[in-house]
């Protein structure tokens, strides 16, 4: 896989409480198509139910957890064993934490069908993620608008679309203060993958 960093392609967000950078052109286009084509064929994807508000229905999209040895990540009740890194996956973690600056153990990858497939509102603000986490989010194939929202000041919020062989990095306290979301559209679109590069910490059980 070549190397195809587009270094100099950066938009920051000026949101308050927050540190959002995207980088619309992480990947070729040619290099994003395979990785998406890839990923789509070789992934174990699973396809678990969530209770929400006392209610447990389907997920709403596909996914699979990749990760180093012994690592679990739970959200909405759900309960992910990290499959084992691949070389493909490997590659990819190593060029984001160069982009990122920081290292990563883990990442969770989702596959969105259609536009039916969505993500809604919340944070990744679980306790094994630590106090300020950094997510990388990288985006293969479809493109889908990615809202954020201020919790406590709603009219600080933004939508992003986020294009094939994009980087979207999410840092400092911006977990703490919004959440964000990959709302249904009714337009007629192809498949996404996305893969959110993340670092997992593993806390001593209570006695």
């Amino acid at each position: 896989m070549n190397q195809s960093l587009f270094l100099d392609e950066r938009m920051d967000f000026d949101l308050p409480d927050a540190e959002v950078i995207y980088f619309p052109s992480f990947l070729y286009a040619r290099e994003a198509a395979e990785l998406f084509d890839h990923l789509l064929e070789e992934t174990p994807w699973q396809h678990d139910s969530i209770t929400l508000f006392g209610k447990t229905h389907p997920q709403p999209r596909l996914t699979a957890f990749y990760g180093n040895d012994d690592l679990s990540y739970s959200y909405s009740n759900i309960k992910m064993n990290a499959n084992s890194w691949t070389p493909t996956l490997l590659h990819l973690k190593n060029k984001i934490e160069e982009m990122a600056e920081t290292s990563f153990n883990s990442v969770l990858l989702n596959l969105y069908r259609d536009g039916k497939d969505s993500n809604g509102w919340h944070a990744d603000d679980e306790r094994e993620l630590g106090k300020n986490p950094i997510i990388a989010s990288l985006t293969l194939g479809s493109e889908r608008f990615f809202h954020l929202k201020h919790k406590f000041q709603p009219e600080h919020r933004c939508k992003i679309k986020l294009e094939n062989g994009s980087l979207l990095l999410m840092k400092g306290s911006t977990q703490h203060f919004y959440k964000h979301q990959i709302p249904k559209t009714m337009q007629t679109i192809s498949p996404r993958i996305n893969l959110t590069f993340r670092t997992i910490k593993m806390f001593e059980p209570m006695i």
